[in-house]
């Protein structure tokens, strides 16, 4: 147990900030990007560089913390923050360094998407990632990472290409395919279960300009257009990336104002190339289906389009996830997609199917931790309101919407897109590859110092003690 002299000896050994409950800025530095996560950590080490985390990593495993780390805060069930422990804060830690020769990308753990792909922008460049700029680029990497260049380039993890790593005993070590192999292996989908990674490198592709943006379709329409996606994304370009929404059209601009709040479906596409390879891979889209109710499509940079949507979701909303991976869309569960879909409870609660299949393909299932290299799409049922009081009406009604198309997945889901939901979702989701995860988890994390996570638990050792109650830290 430590006590107000440990706390100043562990606060002077820092060179960035020890934020407390009493401090000024306490619940700005505690708040998350989901509203609906309201965490209480007693410490929070603001980190401004290795030897601060290497520090901090010390300082919760000598007494007995529950340790959270937080990159960009935007984890669904807050696993970035925890109650009454000490939160190992990384958003200071920032730094992009572009190599554009070897085309690679050196990148803090402190940055969002939206950080990196302005850095590499300016040399014709982009690394795969997700598609909300404001993601931190540490969970959304260990998670796997997913987004716009997936089907051309793969995950984001399939162009990681090493990681500086903290250790649950306090040292350093560098992480790729020829230093601590088994380590950089699980780091690559394995969320963070291995330890505090402090940069990341990565590989990049010449990626500017983009023909890319949303297209609207009637509710009434949604049926044939998602029969028709499940036929056509199969045998689409790889330089094309169209995903699938139900949603419905959210009341402000730049949405027609006769459209607001009008249930719909969506394809949101992306194609990397040019403009009249665009144009013929578009082509189908606009032959093959009804007449759009909207369309915005046309030529923009690629962090413009990276950040289309970041001004409908901005942070402190509350949201509910619920994922799953997708092989096939039998008509049943199209059915079933169409009817819980027609239930939403807010405007910007939604249901997306992104692409996982194209180069993600190509890299075998036991080659890094992320093994559902079979998938087509991977599912997202996300709850979403500005408004706290209808937090319980989001979680019902993604939890009913999942447990109906449930049973046409594949059982496991991607970590970024679950909620707490057990130690039977997590080995789903991983598969055969989970003993060797719990392997790796007993050699370098044996006491489960990093549990705060999407856990995968070790068997080496006892874990660690259950964390001090929070009113005996005061």
């Amino acid at each position: 147990m430590f006590n107000t002299t440990t706390i100043k000896e562990f606060k002077a050994s820092l060179r960035g900030e020890l934020i407390q409950p009493n401090d000024q800025g306490y619940d700005e530095a505690r708040s998350l990007y989901n509203g609906m996560i309201d965490k209480r950590p007693r410490l929070i080490a603001r980190c401004a560089d290795v030897a601060d985390v290497m520090t901090a990593v010390h300082f919760g495993r000598d007494n007995n913390l529950l340790v959270a780390i937080r990159g960009g805060g935007h984890n669904g069930p807050g696993l970035g923050s925890c109650d009454g422990g000490l939160v190992i804060d990384l958003s200071l830690m920032k730094g992009v360094h572009v190599d554009p020769g070897n085309r690679t990308v050196r990148v803090g753990p402190g940055h969002t998407q939206g950080d990196m792909d302005h850095a590499t922008h300016a040399f014709g460049l982009a690394v795969p990632a997700g598609i909300v700029s404001t993601t931190g680029i540490g969970g959304l990497t260990l998670g796997g990472g997913h987004g716009y260049l997936t089907r051309k380039y793969g995950l984001t993890i399939d162009n990681l290409i090493e990681a500086d790593v903290v250790l649950a005993d306090g040292s350093f070590v560098t992480a790729n395919e020829s230093q601590h192999q088994d380590l950089f292996w699980a780091l690559r989908g394995g969320g963070g279960n291995f330890g505090v990674v402090t940069s990341f490198v990565y590989r990049a592709y010449p990626v500017s300009t983009v023909y890319a943006g949303p297209i609207f379709w009637d509710a009434k329409d949604a049926r044939q257009v998602m029969q028709w996606y499940r036929e056509f994304l199969p045998q689409a370009p790889e330089d094309l990336f169209s995903f699938f929404g139900l949603k419905t059209v959210p009341s402000t601009e730049p949405f027609p104002q006769e459209i607001w709040g009008r249930k719909i479906c969506a394809l949101i596409s992306c194609f990397d190339g040019p403009g009249e390879k665009a144009e013929q891979a578009m082509r189908p889209i606009r032959q093959d289906l009804p007449a759009p109710i909207f369309e915005l499509v046309g030529t923009m940079p690629f962090p413009v389009l990276q950040s289309l949507f970041d001004p409908l979701l901005p942070k402190g909303y509350q949201w509910y996830w619920k994922g799953d991976f997708v092989k096939e869309l039998s008509d049943e569960a199209i059915e079933a997609h169409l009817e819980h879909a027609a239930k939403a409870p807010s405007e910007l609660s939604l249901m997306h199917l992104y692409p996982i299949d194209g180069a993600v393909h190509r890299i075998g299932p036991k080659e890094t931790a992320w093994n559902c290299r079979d998938a087509t799409w991977s599912m997202v049922i996300a709850g979403i309101d500005p408004d706290p009081s209808k937090a319980q009406a989001l979680k019902t009604w993604a939890k009913a919407y999942w447990e109906a198309v449930h049973p046409y997945t594949m059982g496991g889901a991607y970590v970024n897109f679950m909620m707490e939901e057990g130690e039977d979702r997590v080995k789903a989701t991983y598969g055969e590859n989970y003993e060797r995860l719990v392997e790796v988890k007993n050699k370098y994390d044996p006491t489960n110092l990093f549990r705060v996570n999407q856990n995968i638990k070790p068997t080496a050792q006892q874990e660690a003690q259950q964390p001090l109650k929070r009113s005996s830290l005061q």
